[in-house]
C-alpha cells in the first residue's frame, strides 16, 4: 500500500478532491478537458472512483497540461 503525499487537495471528508475548475470544454484534438485535462470518462466515473484512482489520474495531469499548452489552449 503506497501513501498518498500530504499536499493533495482533499474534500471536507476525506477523498481526493476533483482537479475541475469549471471550464469543462473539451479539447476535440486531444479528448482532455480544457480546465481541468482529465478525459471524459475519468471526469464520469470520479464520483465512484477511489482514492488511489484519483490519485493516478492526477499525477497524469502536468504532461497533459503540458499537451493542452502545445496546442494552444492553456498559455
Amino acid at each position: 500500500m503506497s501513501i498518498a503525499p500530504v499536499d493533495i487537495p482533499r474534500t471536507p471528508e476525506g477523498r481526493v478532491a476533483s482537479p475541475c475548475i469549471n471550464i469543462c470544454r473539451m479539447h476535440e484534438a486531444t479528448g482532455l478537458c480544457e480546465g481541468c485535462a482529465r478525459t471524459i470518462t475519468e471526469i464520469a466515473g470520479w464520483s465512484q472512483a477511489a482514492d488511489t484512482e484519483r490519485i493516478r489520474i492526477l499525477t497524469l495531469l502536468p504532461e497533459r497540461r503540458t499537451l493542452l499548452q502545445s496546442h494552444g489552449v492553456l498559455p
